[in-house]
């Protein structure tokens, strides 16, 4: 009884696996090169640029959502309104039930009744009366249209469910921190506003052209720094410290 021995059938390579050399895959394929700042990087990954700071991949080209200003609760308005308008709802409604019940109405209102329908339109309490009710009417529409919150900056949104803005008097803070980093810069005032920046610096060893050009390259680099939805504009004024004497 004799055996017989056929070679084994060749099989292709699993695609993935370590066979052939580095660089290339198991099909003969030409090794490909990776250079730049995407070495080292898996497929997934995306591109480097592209990941936010908890290091979630972002595509660079989806636009994030809307950035709009933050809209101030007014507790204080409100709770005065709404006071007045129950104190005087109230006392309205108790005189007109008295009168329901066959009680004489109150003398305040009896005296505005027959004011109102005894004066003319041109009268100065008529007109001031009026004047005062417009001022308060034209105030809460403001109030109710504009969002407030002057002092809040929006900054960019990387996620849809999260809100960030930075106050004025700190974004003020870190661009005159950055400011007094300037070799030549002896003082700096800066007052941040929603559009504009206003920078006043005093150089006193260096001339004013290049420090104004080193101010306004630091500056640029920490309005960007800041992630402000809309960055404001930098104004900037160099000048030399005064004479003395």
């Amino acid at each position: 009884m004799t055996e017989s021995h056929e070679p084994a059938p060749e099989r292709d390579p699993v695609p993935g696996s370590d066979a052939g050399p580095p660089g290339s895959d198991a099909r003969g394929a030409q090794p490909v090169s990776v250079s730049g700042s995407w070495a080292g990087r898996s497929p997934e990954a995306g591109p480097p640029d592209a990941a936010d700071a908890d290091g979630v991949p972002v595509p660079a080209d989806v636009p994030g959502p809307p950035v709009r200003r933050f809209w101030s609760v007014r507790r204080i308005p409100a709770a005065v309104l709404a006071a007045v308008l129950l104190g005087g709802a109230g006392l309205l409604l108790y005189d007109v039930a008295a009168v329901r019940a066959d009680h004489t109405a109150m003398a305040w209102r009896r005296s505005l009744a027959n004011d109102l329908a005894s004066r003319p339109m041109d009268d100065d309490w008529v007109l001031a009366g009026a004047a005062v009710a417009v001022v308060l009417g034209v105030w809460l529409l403001l109030l109710a249209l504009t969002p407030g919150l002057r002092a809040v900056l929006p900054m960019r949104r990387r996620h849809p469910d999260v809100r960030a803005g930075l106050d004025r008097e700190a974004a003020a803070l870190a661009l005159r921190d950055r400011a007094m980093e300037v070799s030549g810069v002896q003082s700096v005032r800066v007052k941040a506003g929603r559009a504009k920046v206003a920078v006043r610096a005093v150089a006193h060893f260096r001339e004013v052209d290049e420090v104004r050009t080193d101010l306004e390259a630091v500056l640029a680099t920490g309005v960007d720094e800041l992630a402000l939805a809309h960055p404001p504009a930098v104004r900037l004024r160099v000048a030399r410290p005064p004479r003395k004497g």
